[in-house]
């Protein structure tokens, strides 16, 4: 058949094997490109959280994310809402899976990667730029995608803004204003933090020739859509005077307090490991090149950042989104540099690069992936790094002690009973595992919890996560019923700083008056 038709089309001038064939060994070399290979290291890694997502349980962040899920809203105490935004489209495509829960998060730090590849690409890169840019951002890549969190969205909507103003100094089309704004509203409904990216970008435009840039209407264009995209969330936290600063507030003087903001420019070399040369190598391109003196708002809008979380005190991980724009720079400044040694020397240079990198890779993979058997030597070792590691194990068994907490009550006092958590990882916990025990819905006054309020007042409650002294405040009677406990016997929050369940009665108060005492930050 196939020769039938040649015969027909060849008076024509046409070949349908060649043309047939040429598609073919398109497709296959598109796959050996630059591009091509950092789609492949960005899929490996939605792969990697796929396959290992499942290995422990929820962390007490994720229990959150998932209890706001069911409860969409614009705003959040704790962050904006896109975090619970995207477990909601979880939840409804793959139901209650921790994998599938997961699964926007892992495939978020993918589209960053690949942006990164084409970032160096943007900046003049080859192939071996692309590559090396890409595989620089797989460490954190694969911590940031292990947790429905909201760091994962923060990262790739930095990433973006970074592309899109890449694209806007390279092609000099002032629409990509639009991309800019539309990262940096989006970025706005992820994280608070992008708001020092925005000062970046502001810096860039007026410390640089970019100031011509002030008169044109699609930089306002951009300006006028991250506002709209922001706004619902703006206008959330206008209706509860702005309480997302007071919480942010009481979370910034606790993280001082305990001396997790002390190190924080020691913390840029953890957050970038044997990549720190790179980061380094994209400064130096983006500030004391003549190739980069095109692209120094790069530079500002990592140097801007980084001057501010330092003045601040911020944690060193809020700077992480901004090391993808430095590593494509440092990528295609190694790329050029490489070009002008001698064959062997630039070949051991290289060997040594991609060595480091995939030694990242590895590294980052035994201690951010679940992986560990759980009490093994390595999960101790990767447990201490990866602190979230203890905070998955246990949420059944505590929801199954109260649940038999509850069942040892009088038949006619449960239909009278309530639960009070006191952290958001146990009061989420119980809305979600509870279900299975037919608990009642528990409250707590932690974050968004207390605005959802008490419902119909229990005249009996079952109380996890305080203190019997705190208790004995405010009801007549707390008896000891149960303590919190996992079958690996992993030492976490539960276990650790308030492992009593009590059962409570007597309110001594109304309420009313008891949830406002209840309201708290955590």
């Amino acid at each position: 058949m196939l020769t039938q038709i040649e015969s027909a089309v060849r008076p024509f001038g046409l070949d349908v094997r060649s043309d047939a064939d040429n598609a073919l060994t398109r497709g296959r070399a598109w796959w050996k490109t630059g591009t091509g290979v950092s789609v492949c290291i960005a899929v490996s890694t939605v792969v990697a959280h796929v396959v290992t997502g499942g290995r422990y349980g929820f962390d007490r962040d994720e229990l959150m994310a998932l209890g706001d899920a069911r409860h969409l809203a614009w705003g959040y105490v704790p962050y904006p809402p896109m975090t619970p935004f995207f477990g909601r489209i979880a939840l409804t495509l793959f139901g209650t899976s921790l994998v599938g829960f997961r699964f926007f998060s892992a495939v978020a730090q993918a589209v960053a990667l690949v942006l990164t590849g084409l970032m160096a690409k943007e900046l003049g890169g080859g192939k071996w730029a692309q590559v090396i840019a890409t595989l620089a951002g797989v460490p954190f890549s694969l911590g940031g995608g292990s947790l429905m969190q909201y760091v994962s969205f923060d990262y790739v909507c930095w990433v973006i803004v970074a592309y899109a103003m890449l694209r806007l100094l390279n092609s000099e089309d002032p629409r990509a204003w639009l991309g800019v704004g539309a990262g940096i509203g989006s970025g706005m409904m992820a994280k608070y933090t992008m708001g020092f990216l925005a000062l970046g970008v502001m810096a860039g435009v007026l410390l640089t020739q970019e100031r011509r840039h002030l008169r044109n209407r699609w930089l306002w264009g951009g300006v006028l859509l991250a506002i709209a995209i922001f706004l619902p969330n703006f206008l959330w936290q206008w209706q509860r005077n702005f309480v997302s600063l007071e919480f942010l507030r009481f979370i910034h003087a606790r993280d001082v307090r305990v001396g997790v903001t002390d190190w924080f420019l020691l913390g840029q070399a953890k957050m970038t490991l044997l990549a720190f040369p790179l980061a380094m190598a994209g400064i130096y391109f983006y500030f004391f090149t003549e190739p980069g003196k095109r692209y120094r708002p790069m530079g500002w809008m990592y140097a801007v950042p980084l001057g501010l979380f330092l003045l601040m005190r911020g944690r060193d991980y809020y700077l992480a989104p901004a090391y993808p724009m430095l590593y494509a720079a440092g990528a295609v400044w190694c790329e050029r540099w490489l070009s002008s040694l001698r064959y062997e020397s630039a070949a051991r240079v290289q060997t040594a690069m991609r060595t480091a990198l995939v030694a990242d890779i590895v590294l980052a993979a035994a201690i951010a992936l679940p992986i560990a058997p759980v009490n093994s030597t390595w999960w101790r070792l990767s447990s201490k790094v990866c602190i979230v590691f203890p905070d998955e194990i246990g949420w059944p068994e505590f929801v199954q002690t109260v649940a038999q907490v509850r069942d040892q009550l009088p038949a006619e006092e449960r239909a009278r009973t309530g639960i009070l958590a006191g952290n958001y990882g146990e009061v989420d916990a119980l809305n979600f595992y509870g279900e299975e025990y037919g608990l009642p819905r528990a409250i707590s006054g932690v974050n968004s919890s207390w605005e959802r309020g008490y419902g119909d007042p229990a005249q009996t409650l079952i109380v996890a996560g305080y203190s019997r002294d705190v208790l004995e405040q405010h009801f007549a009677s707390c008896q000891l019923a149960a303590r919190a406990w996992n079958k690996y016997g992993i030492p976490n929050e539960e276990t650790t700083e308030h492992p009593e369940i009590f059962v409570c009665r007597g309110l001594k108060e109304s309420w009313a008056e008891f949830w406002k005492r209840m309201r708290t930050f955590a």
